[in-house]
């Protein structure tokens, strides 16, 4: 709680529980997501802009700049997940960059492939100290829906049985092939 923006004490005098914080992240994160994907159907957003270590900082930042203090900055301290802290600037920006040529210049992966590629990187890095599921999921909405290009969009259904989700996870570590965790995560079109 120490790490709580001024605005964000103020917004929740008096009711700073993990409860109340959960909730204010959950609203911005709505929020940030709906303009975000709005931004990819207008065509305003798409894939070559997605995958920059600069836009997933941003996305971060907008999620979370509101809330908290570490927002949008990488994580400085060793976790148990995650890359080495000095290796993560390298390794994302690294990362994004092969996952964007593979969409470019190969064409065994379609957009929902893609899109779950993304999230799993990312998910593997762990660039941030907190927030690393939430903005990887809407990363991967927002590359899916840049990537496919047709008049119905989907996004990804996160409501999901989540000890296999994080089974695949891990396994995505060992192996780095994407499949087997698309193939698990259903996907809804995007309503109005």
């Amino acid at each position: 709680m120490d790490a709580l923006t001024v605005d964000a004490r103020a917004i929740l005098t008096g009711t700073a529980s993990k409860a109340s914080v959960f909730d204010l992240e959950q609203a911005v994160q709505d929020d940030i997501a709906a303009e975000q994907l709005t931004a990819v159907l207008a065509g305003e957003l798409d894939v070559d802009e997605l995958l920059t270590d600069t836009y997933v900082r941003g996305l971060h930042r907008r999620m979370y700049g509101d809330i908290w203090t570490w927002a949008g900055v990488y994580r400085k301290r060793e976790l148990n997940i995650g890359v080495a802290p000095e290796q993560i600037a390298t390794q994302l920006h690294a990362a994004l960059a092969n996952l964007l040529y593979r969409w470019h210049h190969t064409d065994d992966w379609d957009p929902r492939i893609l899109g779950i590629a993304v999230h799993a990187e990312t998910v593997r890095i762990h660039p941030f100290v907190d927030g690393n599921g939430r903005s990887t999921r809407l990363l991967a909405d927002l590359v899916f829906a840049a990537a496919q290009g047709t008049e119905t969009v989907e996004v990804y259904d996160w409501v999901l049985e989540k000890r296999h989700y994080i089974e695949l996870l891990r396994a995505y570590d060992r192996h780095r092939d994407p499949i087997d965790l698309a193939d698990f995560i259903r996907t809804i079109p995007v309503t109005d």
